[in-house]
């Protein structure tokens, strides 16, 4: 008789054992042991996407490379968080410039149980994958993602270090305007969001100016033949065409520009702005203007020493890369300042940003918007990219 008594009364303790030990396993299932380097720094691996393959992938590989540069800087610095050092590993994921393979590889940061991201480099690929963050309470810090909805959504953890669609668009369309004399507006754009996005800003702002948009049409990210549409354009004889894409498509665009005999000046935002627009374009690039959110890289402090340092390591910049370095920088400190990696903690560092960055002053406003930024016009002459003027944004 006395065993079943000793029995019940030895449940408690073995029930109370046994939920110890699923919460044991619990906590164990959600914060792993944080893995270490062989002279014992703490391993703390950061994700990043872009299209790494494909027609944007030279500037995909240029924005990882503007992360993996902060990050060798700040492994070679020592540096430390919450007194224990630590050991920045990226982990770096081609998202292929498709929304539907973002929100994929959204997915597999969050499964890899990451805290933050350095990304999406396009507009179209951040807005899907930040509500993959946002519900999983990840760090986003976008370094070139543009439209201004991607901040609008409310999400506390999405972060911005350069200036919006809204402010890249109201400076080119008054620039139009105001600087070019444009006066009768032809517009192209890709359909993107931020191919889309940008001509829409432009557009209020030209017309605000005083400009008239005389036709508007669109293409897609993938076409290469815009004959048709600029055979319709010609006949509007437009002072100005603008385009709202990448350099992928803005290349062969100038060519049949050339080769059709539209005389239009071509205008386009930072999605043009590169060292491969250049190249894929040759000659029919002379004279066609184009804008880059901040200030001249070698107009600012660390501006040089990035330069050199970057291209001694990768080549030439191609668009980005700055924006990427300061973003893997001010995630850090943000995180050192934290005490931890924990995105609840270190999300409000973030908002106290006040850094010195390679591309500006970095001070986000209540939306996780870059503060007071600038936008640079720039014209190519001779295969370079030269300053025109720069404009700080509304």
């Amino acid at each position: 008789m006395t065993r079943p008594i000793q029995n019940r009364r030895l449940l408690p303790a073995l029930m109370a054992a046994l939920v110890a030990a699923a919460a044991l396993a619990g906590c164990s299932k959600s914060e792993p042991t944080p893995k270490t380097t062989p002279d014992g720094k703490r391993i703390i691996v950061i994700g990043h996407a872009a299209p790494l393959t494909g027609p944007q992938a030279h500037i995909g590989k240029d924005n990882e490379n503007g992360v993996r540069l902060a990050i060798e800087d700040l492994n070679r610095e020592g540096f430390t968080i919450g007194g224990q050092p630590v050991h920045f590993q990226l982990d770096s994921q081609d998202d292929q410039a498709d929304p539907r393979m973002a929100t994929t590889v959204a997915q597999k940061f969050v499964d890899d149980r990451l805290h933050a991201v350095i990304g999406h480099l396009n507009s179209g690929t951040t807005m899907p994958a930040s509500r993959v963050y946002n519900a999983a309470g990840i760090v986003e810090i976008s370094p070139s993602a543009t439209t201004p909805r991607y901040t609008q959504q409310g999400f506390g953890n999405a972060f911005r270090v350069m200036a919006n669609d809204v402010q890249q668009g109201h400076v080119l369309g008054r620039f139009a305007v105001g600087e070019l004399a444009a006066k009768r507006i032809a517009i192209i754009d890709d359909r993107t969001a931020y191919g889309q996005g940008l001509a829409d800003e432009f557009a209020k702002a030209a017309e605000a100016a005083g400009g008239k948009v005389v036709v508007r049409e669109y293409t897609s990210d993938k076409a290469s033949d815009f004959t048709a549409i600029l055979t319709k354009i010609k006949g509007q004889k437009p002072d100005l065409l603008f385009f709202g894409g990448m350099d992928g498509q803005g290349a062969p665009l100038v060519k049949q520009m050339k080769a059709l005999g539209l005389t239009s000046q071509l205008l386009g935002g930072d999605g043009i702005h590169t060292a491969e627009f250049m190249k894929l374009a040759g000659p029919a690039a002379e004279g066609v203007v184009a804008s880059l959110p901040g200030r001249p890289l070698d107009s600012l402090e660390h501006g040089p020493d990035f330069r050199k340092r970057f291209e001694s390591k990768f080549g030439k910049i191609q668009l980005y890369a700055p924006y990427c370095y300061d973003a893997m920088q001010v995630l850090a400190r943000a995180m050192q300042r934290a005490g931890t990696t924990d995105p609840a903690k270190v999300i409000p560092e973030l908002k106290q940003t006040d850094y010195e960055g390679v591309t500006a002053r970095i001070q986000f406003d209540d939306k996780g918007d870059l503060r007071q930024g600038a936008i640079t016009v720039y014209r190519a002459v001779k295969g370079e990219w030269q300053v025109l003027k720069t404009v700080e944004s509304d």
